[in-house]
């Protein structure tokens, strides 16, 4: 129960008394102490009643406030404690109390970053030494949510302190999506924690458009001497009524999105809303139908598919083909998980045969990015072929050596690195039949004349050179497909074990005569594993279907005598 300040100095007085056994203390004698040390404290001149003080000495005997103070009378008059060592200020923590402060401890525990808690570090490191003595064995009962690993909590102080003070900042920020960081004026006015994750928002340089910047992407801070600008049309009591979570655009109308909810879900959902506008607006056996409006952002979104297949987006249909699109990728993602075991049954199988296939190594997303890049950084001029791919469109780089594709090179050589790329886009009218070939040729930086080194022609600004035997067969070639290709649209058909050496016009057309060949039919976001030394040739293209293919080439060897590729590439 409470204790008000006036009755805990009446008790801390009665305790001094009754301690000092030297005196023998009388009714009005603790009425006297007590009726000074209010005046003295308190600057209260009335006086306290016989029935104040025989109250506190029974509250101080009973057990409701932990004290069970052994208070005696001796000679029908003289109070004193049964028990000379006792005082209230010695008695133990009760169990109820130490719950309390565990939880005080625990909530004060959640501020660190503020300075405030840094100041009161020491008072609640002797709390919670204190507690762990007088409850060891015990459990807590109380656990909030909290991320110790948690990036930017040392700058939410001064934020803090910026904001109080009405500072400007100058940040240095860079955003998951950016290249690289970017420094600007910004001007604070609300730090806002969600889904554990702090933000801070504001407003950027001169402009008036609020926005978030996320706590654990700010690389550095300072107090800016630019003149903290003020919006006064900022209520971060009515900013995110409208949104779920932290993105909040001034320009995007609130919708309504109707959701149907299982019924396995249901309970969660009415128990914990996903936005204070949630309304129930119908039910049947399968679940119930609720409506939110909203403004359509990324964490509505992640709160929908948080769900999985327990909710589904009945309308708008822009966010219902946004959320069939995400879940798609997402089971695309796991369809195209290559395993170990794949990807070393494709090393023999390339080794023994000359070449191999693997359907999933790109998921559609990727194959849709890579497509992107292509169409915007290559020349008007290329109609199907850019040699030299990834020096001329370097952001393909890791658009291509995802981490099957990474994994599967180093599967096959863990020393390899990229001395070819080149683009193949041939368009219905534009495609070609070739005969059976290998490929032979290897680019160069510059002509060097080396024993084994013959036929040197030059193309499109790129040396060529056919090489010795031995350093084709330290090469292998990875074709990426971005459209399914078969048969029909020009897929290669090649002659199993062809590969073991370079074979001359008169060998090849007697192995095309007498061995079966094989059509090598990939699907988008395939690839195809080939030594270069394979018989291949194009199928003739009886189709309208697009055919692009994107060729690389690695090795683990570097050339002889001072000969360098014209392109060395690592996979880092």
């Amino acid at each position: 129960m409470p204790v008000n300040r006036n009755a805990l100095i009446r008790y801390k007085t009665i305790d001094k008394c009754l301690q000092n056994r030297y005196r023998k203390w009388t009714l009005e004698d603790l009425i006297d102490a007590c009726s000074e040390a209010l005046y003295e404290y308190e600057g209260i001149d009335k006086g306290i009643s016989t029935r104040t003080i025989q109250a506190d000495i029974q509250m101080m005997r009973s057990d409701k406030l932990g004290y069970n103070a052994p208070i005696i009378v001796e000679s029908r008059k003289y109070y004193t404690y049964e028990d000379p060592n006792y005082s209230i200020i010695n008695t133990p923590i009760s169990e109820q109390d130490l719950g309390r402060l565990s939880e005080a401890v625990e909530m004060m525990k959640q501020f660190q970053g503020f300075s405030h808690f840094r100041e009161l570090e020491g008072m609640v490191q002797k709390l919670e030494d204190h507690i762990h003595a007088q409850k060891t064995d015990s459990k807590k009962v109380i656990d909030f949510e909290k991320n110790d690993n948690l990036k930017g909590l040392d700058w939410l102080d001064p934020l803090y302190k910026a904001i109080i003070n009405q500072k400007a900042i100058a940040i240095t920020y860079k955003s998951f999506k950016a290249q690289q960081e970017n420094t600007f004026t910004f001007h604070p006015y609300l730090l806002k924690e969600f889904r554990n994750r702090w933000f801070v928002i504001g407003s950027k340089n001169q402009e008036k458009t609020i926005m978030n910047l996320a706590l654990d992407r700010i690389q550095k801070m300072e107090i800016s001497q630019a003149d903290f600008r003020e919006n006064p049309d900022f209520d971060p009591e009515t900013y995110f009524k409208d949104a779920i979570g932290v993105s909040v655009s001034s320009n995007v109308e609130t919708i309504r999105v109707i959701l149907a909810v299982s019924n396995l879900h249901a309970p969660y959902i009415m128990t914990k809303p996903l936005h204070s506008s949630q309304k129930q607006i119908g039910k049947d056996r399968f679940g119930i139908i609720i409506s939110l409006d909203v403004q359509h952002n990324f964490e509505l979104e992640k709160e929908i598919l948080s769900f999985g297949d327990g909710i589904n987006v009945m309308a708008p249909e822009k966010l219902k083909r946004r959320i069939i699109r995400r879940l798609n990728n997402a089971v695309n993602w796991y369809q195209t998980d290559l395993k170990d075991k794949a990807m070393n049954s494709a090393k023999r199988k390339l080794e023994h045969k000359g070449f191999s296939i693997l359907p999933t190594v790109y998921t559609k997303q990727e194959i849709e990015k890579i497509g992107m890049v292509l169409a915007k950084g290559l020349p008007s001029d290329k109609t199907y072929a850019q040699r030299q791919l990834l020096m001329t469109i370097p952001e393909l780089k890791p658009l291509l050596l995802n981490r099957n594709l990474t994994k599967l090179i180093e599967t096959i050589s863990p020393n390899a690195f990229l001395i070819k790329s080149i683009y193949f886009d041939k368009v219905p009218e534009a495609n070609w039949y070739v005969s059976w070939h290998q490929d032979i040729p290897i680019n160069v930086k510059e002509k060097i004349e080396v024993e084994g080194f013959s036929k040197w022609t030059f193309k499109e600004n790129v040396i060529s050179v056919c090489p010795p035997e031995d350093i084709l067969k330290r090469i292998f070639t990875i074709r990426i497909h971005l459209d399914d290709t078969d048969e029909a649209n020009g897929a290669l058909n090649v002659i199993p074990s062809s590969h073991n050496m370079i074979h001359t016009p008169e060998s090849i057309q007697e192995i095309t005569d007498d061995r079966p060949t094989i059509c090598c039919e990939v699907p988008a976001g395939g690839v195809q594993l080939m030594k270069p030394l394979t018989l291949h040739a194009s199928s003739k293209s009886r189709s309208q279907k697009r055919r692009r293919v994107i060729h690389l080439e690695f090795t683990d060897i570097q050339l002889p005598k001072g000969m360098e590729w014209s392109e060395n590439l690592t996979l880092s």
